[in-house]
């Protein structure tokens, strides 16, 4: 089996984004752009290399160790074109069968385009190059064939009248036969306006010894580059309107597509029902069966089969719904389980709480769960009543089947079944409102 490395250049400035933040590490879906790239040639790549620049070195290293703690990080310190920012990663082409050099800012490139490109090289190709054909070729490198080779990329500024009439586009995507790659690299010279080391200079130099080069065609949208803010929503559009379509055609309803919006790993099950403008941030899943109302948010969260969410509900990380149970308007769940069949209808936070099976919790509740130094738990049992603009205070234990009367601030556990009042005893003074309101 062909052992493969794969080269991500992120040593781009990304200047036009005008952000402290390297361009690589810009989210779509949620997640960064990097991390897009890396999750396809990870299906690949038997070792990965990340190019950065000194400036964003450290951030890129640091976002990698979580994520990918076994990629490498390499730095060009001079910014001389892409092949010189891929043979930052000389040490690591020591036998690698193919090596393939992606950019880190095309999120949207497929493992299965990868494995085609891997697949001529197989075939004895020594350069595979990704092709595409975008709508308006302008400004792009033309793939420049001879019957099925690939014998030129040519940049733009220096093609001809005929070659700027090729609709074939370098889409930037290289695949590499590991045997050769380093000698192709190493003559690729700096003889342009730009005294820079182009990647795409292989090609001529490859056909020039008599070796094989391949050019596969891959979608336009698949190597779409990120470069500034605008681009960066562009994407963030393609990725949405690929995850909606993805998720009807899997059997959920969205009421209004183009109001939802989805992050890179939202997981939703079948016949589930979502609103117009709901969002999910990272880390959802959601069972059958689910009926997500308009405006809400969640993150974080899991949300069993048959239970209502919302309209205007925040399920935060850790949020955990139980089968059947109802959140609704302006609730408000952090690091809480809510069991099966209970409900918290209205203008409610339950923050690190457990809430039992079949419990209440009245409109205005609140668990006050933080005492400034440190967070505690409440605890509630199954078939509970907490009544309406209840305080409590944790850590406290609300046992099954205990009733809390409207109005109470709990700072005590309430036994198993109980009824507990914390609230001061109302006292009424006659008279006392007469010509209340009247002017002196």
């Amino acid at each position: 089996m062909r052992t493969c490395l794969a080269v991500v250049l992120a040593a781009g400035e990304g200047k036009r984004m005008k952000s402290r933040r390297p361009k690589v590490l810009h989210p779509i879906g949620g997640l960064p752009m990097l991390f897009h790239v890396l999750n396809a040639v990870d299906e690949a790549a038997d070792r990965m290399v990340v190019v950065a620049a000194p400036s964003s070195e450290a951030e890129i290293a640091g976002a990698l160790a979580k994520a990918y703690p076994d990629a490498q990080v390499c730095v060009q310190q001079e910014q001389r074109g892409t092949a010189h920012a891929a043979l930052m990663a000389r040490a690591a082409f020591a036998g690698a069968d193919d090596v393939i050099v992606v950019f880190g800012d095309t999120p949207f490139v497929t493992s299965q385009s990868i494995a085609r490109m891997r697949g001529e090289l197989a075939q004895g190709a020594s350069v595979v190059v990704g092709g595409m054909r975008p709508g308006d070729p302008a400004g792009y490198g033309r793939l420049i064939m001879e019957g099925d080779q690939l014998v030129a990329i040519r940049e733009e500024r220096d093609a001809s009248d005929a070659e700027r009439a090729i609709e074939f586009c370098n889409g930037g995507l290289m695949a590499f036969d590991g045997a050769t790659a380093l000698d192709l690299l190493d003559a690729i010279g700096d003889g342009n306006d730009q005294n820079e080391f182009y990647l795409t200079d292989a090609v001529a130099i490859a056909h020039a010894r008599g070796l094989k080069v391949n050019a596969v065609e891959i979608a336009a949208d698949e190597v779409l580059g990120i470069n500034d803010r605008a681009q960066l929503a562009d994407a963030e559009r393609l990725f949405q309107a690929s995850r909606r379509a993805a998720f009807m055609a899997d059997g959920v309803t969205l009421v209004a597509p183009e109001t939802v919006f989805f992050a890179h790993d939202t997981v939703l099950a079948r016949d589930v029902v979502v609103e117009p403008n709901v969002i999910f941030g990272p880390g959802v899943r959601v069972a059958d069966d689910v009926t997500i109302r308009a405006f809400s948010y969640l993150e974080g969260a899991s949300v069993e089969v048959g239970t209502t969410i919302g309209p205007y509900a925040r399920l935060r990380p850790g949020a955990v719904v139980g089968e059947g149970a109802h959140i609704g308007n302006f609730v408000e769940i952090k690091q809480a389980e809510i069991g099966a069949g209970a409900k918290v209808n209205h203008l409610t936070y339950i923050g690190d709480a457990s809430i039992g099976a079949k419990t209440n919790i009245g409109a205005g509740t609140i668990t006050c769960n933080y005492d400034g130094a440190a967070k505690h738990r409440t605890e509630i049992g199954e078939a509970a009543f907490i009544g309406s603009n209840s305080s409590l205070v944790a850590p406290v234990t609300i046992g099954d089947g205990a009733y809390v009367a409207s109005g109470s601030v709990i700072t005590e556990d309430v036994p198993v079944e109980a009824l507990a009042f914390g609230r001061a005893r109302q006292v009424n003074k006659p008279g006392r409102a007469a010509g209340r309101g009247k002017k002196s």
